[in-house]
């Protein structure tokens, strides 16, 4: 299936669209910036989906598992995508240190979704936390490690911002992103200084 680069598909879904009451309306922008091309979803809901690195074959291969996880294709006239697409650009341009798009969870749960929570609520623009620190906060003081894996799941990076989340030798830790774009979005964060090129 080939999807237009724009916001979103059809204004209607096609006749043949799976039945109403499974399916959740979404749409979609691929945006150009300085960590290289994010694809943006969004439902009614909220913010629902950024993926980093979204070449034509990654967009492609996201857009079609978001159709089959909303129940159909991408319509438009969806709020919150032009909302997170204008916050997102104002982020990258130094203009935003707190978003303010509503986020759909539905793509997180159980410990995830409790340690993704806890990272928006409580870690903001400009600081950083350690993985042991995340556990402590969500009552799992045992589970540094579950919660790398929970910045691994994140549906939502950059806005939910796992790129805080640091070593607790110094070290940067890991990235879903590659670890060149979690340096970058830590020195537009002021936390390391700016790469010399």
């Amino acid at each position: 299936m080939t999807y237009p680069e724009q916001d979103s598909g059809p204004a209607t879904p096609p006749a043949a669209a799976p039945d109403t009451a499974a399916r959740r309306d979404w749409a979609w922008r691929r945006l150009a910036t300085p960590i290289g091309p994010l694809l943006v979803a969004a439902s009614r809901e909220g913010l629902v989906r950024v993926v980093f690195h979204a070449d034509e074959r990654t967009a492609r291969r996201e857009l079609t598992r978001l159709e089959q996880l909303f129940g159909g294709p991408p319509l438009a006239g969806i709020p919150h995508l032009t909302t997170a697409a204008t916050e997102l650009t104002a982020y990258f341009a130094g203009e935003l240190r707190a978003f303010t798009v509503p986020l759909d969870w539905s793509l997180s749960s159980g410990f995830n979704a409790r340690v993704l929570h806890a990272l928006a609520d409580g870690v903001p623009y400009g600081s950083v936390v350690g993985y042991q620190d995340l556990a402590d906060r969500v009552g799992e003081p045992g589970a540094a490690r579950a919660v790398g894996a929970a910045m691994g799941s994140n549906p939502l990076p950059v806005v939910v911002p796992c790129h805080r989340v640091v070593a607790s030798d110094g070290g940067i830790g890991g990235f879903g992103g590659g670890l060149e774009t979690k340096r970058l979005l830590l020195a537009l964060e002021g936390v390391l200084p700016a790469p010399l090129f």
